[in-house]
C-alpha cells in the first residue's frame, strides 16, 4: 500500500472527472473560443457573486498576475511572513511586478487589521507606497488554519480607508469555507481580487481561476499572455475544473476528519513535541528530537507512507481525495507503531 500524504497536489482525477474531460467542447481560449473554459469560468464567478474569472495554468501565475495588475514597480505589498506569495513562488513579486514586500508575523499565517494599519507607508517619500494587502486562507504553513470572516472584513476596512487593494490567495479556499460554513459569494463581496485552485482539494488536474471585476480580468488577461500563460485548447482542463467546483467541494468534509484522525494519534505520541491545531486537510507536527524530520519521512516511507519534512523537526501531512478510510487507518496504526519502537 502506498499512502501519499505529502500534498493535495498529488490527485488523480476520478473515472466520472475523465469522462467530463473526454466530452469537454474546445476551442482556441486565447481567442476567446473555449466553450469549456467559458463555462468554467462563468460557473466560477457566479460562485463567488464577482463579474469575472480567468483560467489559469496555476495557483502561483493567478497570484502573481493579480499582485502585477494590482500594483506599479516600487510599490509595497503587506503579507504574511509564511505566505506563499513570499515563501513559495520564487520571488516572483521582485521579479514580475517590481515590488518589495513588507511580511508581518501572524498567527499561524493569519494577520490582523491591527497590524495591516501599522505596517502602511503613506506619504513618507523615503518608503515605498503600500498598495496591495494579500492574504491565504488556508494558511498553508499554519498548518490550514482558517480566517474568521469578520477579521478578512477588519482589514478591508483598512484597505479602503487608505486606498489599497485586497487579493486573496484562495488556493485551498474551499477548505475555509467548509470548515467555516462561509459562502463564497461572502468573500466575493470583500475582495478585490480572488485566486482558488483546483488542482488541490477539489482534485482537478492543473488549473487555477482568477476572479474580480470585469475591468481587472481585462487587464489580468494581457499580464497572463505576458506571463506565457495564454492556453489554447484549455477546455479539457477547464472541464475538470468545472466537474471539481461542481461535485468536490462538499466532500471536503471527509478530508477534514481524516486529517484530525490522524493528528488525534499524533498529539498522543511520545515522539512528538507538538502539532498544530488541524482546522482543515493539514497537519503540520513537531518531532521531540530536532533535526530529525528527514529521518522520520524515510521512515515512513519503508512502511508505504509518504511525508513532507517541511523544517529540521517538522513534517506536513495533507489529506486528500486519494486518500480513503482505509488508509488512513493504516498510517495511524503505524504512526502508533513507531512510538513504540
Amino acid at each position: 500500500m502506498r499512502i501519499d500524504l505529502r500534498s493535495d497536489t498529488v490527485t488523480r482525477p476520478t473515472k466520472a472527472m475523465l469522462d467530463r474531460m473526454l466530452s469537454a467542447s474546445v476551442g482556441d481560449d486565447v481567442m476567446g473560443e473555449d466553450a469549456s473554459v467559458n463555462e468554467l469560468e462563468a460557473f466560477g464567478a457566479n460562485m463567488f457573486g464577482v463579474e469575472a474569472a480567468m483560467f489559469c495554468p496555476s495557483g502561483t501565475m493567478s497570484n502573481q498576475i493579480a499582485i502585477k495588475c494590482h500594483t506599479q514597480p516600487g510599490n509595497e505589498i503587506i503579507c504574511d511572513f509564511s505566505s506563499h506569495v513570499y515563501q513559495y513562488e520564487g520571488g516572483g513579486i521582485a521579479f514580475n511586478a517590481g515590488c518589495q514586500t513588507k511580511t508581518l508575523n501572524g498567527e499561524r499565517g493569519r494577520i490582523c487589521a491591527q497590524q495591516v494599519e501599522e505596517a502602511i507607508n503613506d506619504t513618507d517619500v523615503h518608503k515605498a507606497p503600500t498598495r496591495l494587502v494579500c492574504v491565504e486562507n488556508t494558511a498553508n504553513r499554519g498548518g490550514g488554519s482558517c480566517y474568521d470572516l469578520t477579521a478578512l472584513e477588519q482589514i478591508e476596512r483598512v484597505c479602503r480607508q487608505h486606498d489599497l487593494a485586497y487579493h486573496l490567495d484562495g488556493a485551498r479556499l474551499f477548505n475555509a469555507i467548509i470548515a467555516r460554513r462561509d459562502s463564497p459569494l461572502a468573500y466575493g463581496r470583500i475582495f478585490d481580487s480572488i485566486s482558488i485552485c483546483l488542482s488541490k482539494g477539489l482534485g482537478a488536474p492543473v488549473g487555477s481561476l482568477l476572479l474580480g471585476s470585469q475591468k481587472f480580468i481585462g487587464s489580468a488577461r494581457r499580464v497572463r499572455k505576458l506571463f506565457g500563460g495564454g492556453m489554447r485548447q484549455a477546455g479539457y482542463m477547464a472541464a475538470a475544473g468545472t466537474y471539481a467546483l461542481q461535485q468536490h467541494v462538499g466532500r471536503l468534509t471527509d478530508d477534514h476528519r481524516r486529517a484530525k484522525q490522524i493528528a488525534s494519534v499524533l498529539q498522543n505520541a511520545g515522539y512528538v513535541k507538538d502539532v498544530l491545531p488541524v482546522e482543515t486537510n493539514i497537519i503540520i507536527f513537531e518531532l521531540e528530537k530536532a533535526g530529525t524530520s528527514r529521518r522520520f519521512a524515510a521512515q515512513l516511507e519503508e512502511k508505504g507512507i509518504l511525508a513532507l519534512a517541511v523544517s529540521p523537526s517538522q513534517l506536513r501531512l495533507v489529506t486528500h481525495l486519494d486518500i480513503d478510510d482505509q488508509m488512513t487507518g493504516y498510517a495511524c496504526d503505524v504512526l502508533k507503531s513507531l512510538g513504540r519502537t
